[in-house]
């Protein structure tokens, strides 16, 4: 049997106090105050009734000093969550320490040198997280053989409006030359740290097949998981789980889409899609039946460009590449 816990009071101390822009936006984690530092993922084992259990944590950076922490019974969200239980606790820096409510006098914890140790109500250490800095089993896919290379870093010239910053990064805002039918494409994508911004205004992009059908992208760190969330279809299904990684984090998308079916300029099947966020399937051949906000395309019978939205965002992309299926 579960013990539920309740997350966590977490200490954090602190060498310094941060002075930055009211909505300060980050794409160098050298350039990052000491929230991003602290924000990010742990995990450990804790011990419940005689028995120890994994158990995992974000940390998120809310800016000026707040965090928010949620707690995963099993361990992170792809890597032993349950899916059921989800705890949530917001916390705030005061004399050098960031505390955590523990909301029904339960749990608490201490954060300190990327170690969350846990303790019961009698200040009993029960487990200790270790800080994660975990990687898609995909990065860095090399493109098979057939394939159509977009991006490898050395030119943005298969994208109208294509730009690259110094460090050879495409940037958000651009539509490839090429058009395609059925495919599959894969991806990579880094949102900005932006922890004062909340919602849509955090990390906004999003990749449009067919320039119709939108997934979106989103610094959805810790995030429950919907429709207008990292790894929705926008408008049509939310995630089956969300695996958005912390932001600065290079994450990756490969979507399977087959194309919308037509005869004789009459619509007969929806498009489909499989859409595995950093190597997990978070949409499984699911039906996709019109286009989704903001398309640069209506739906009709003729192939589509990639498309990455601009949604001003300094969101960055690298190692993209599709393979056509028709």
């Amino acid at each position: 049997m579960r013990t539920s816990l309740s997350f966590l009071t977490g200490t954090l101390i602190l060498c310094c106090s941060i002075s930055a822009p009211a909505n300060p936006v980050y794409t160098d984690p050298n350039e990052a105050p000491i929230d991003f530092q602290i924000q990010g993922e742990y995990s450990g084992n804790l011990e419940q009734e005689g028995k120890q259990s994994k158990y995992g944590a974000q940390i998120i950076a809310l800016g000026n000093g707040k965090f928010r922490g949620v707690g995963y019974p099993g361990g992170l969200p792809g890597d032993g969550w349950d899916r059921q239980e989800r705890m949530v606790s917001d916390g705030s820096l005061g004399d050098g320490v960031v505390r955590f409510d523990a909301p029904d006098g339960g749990r608490a914890a201490e954060l300190k040198d990327g170690v969350i140790t846990v303790f019961d109500a009698e200040g009993n250490a029960i487990g200790r997280l270790q800080k994660m800095d975990r990687k898609s089993p995909t990065l860095g896919a090399k493109p098979p053989e057939g394939a159509v290379v977009l991006f490898d870093g050395t030119s943005p010239d298969a994208f109208h409006r294509g730009r690259m910053t110094d460090d050879g990064l495409l940037m958000e805002g651009v539509t490839s030359k090429e058009t395609f039918g059925s495919h599959t494409i894969h991806f990579e994508f880094r949102a900005p740290f932006q922890p004062n911004a909340r919602g849509q205004g955090r990390g906004n992009s999003g990749f449009y097949a067919q320039g119709r059908y939108e997934v979106q992208i989103l610094d959805s760190f810790g995030l429950e998981g919907k429709h207008n969330e990292c790894g929705g279809i926008y408008g049509i299904a939310a995630p089956k789980l969300n695996m958005c990684f912390p932001p600065l984090s290079w994450q990756t998308y490969d979507v399977d889409f087959t194309a919308a079916e037509y005869e004789n300029g009459k619509k007969v099947s929806n498009a489909r899609m499989t859409v595995r966020h950093n190597g997990v399937v978070i949409h499984d051949d699911i039906e996709v039946p019109r286009a989704t906000a903001a398309a640069r395309l209506p739906e009709g019978p003729e192939p589509g460009p990639v498309y990455l939205q601009d949604h001003g965002n300094p969101v960055r992309f690298r190692n993209i590449w599709v393979v056509p299926r028709d």
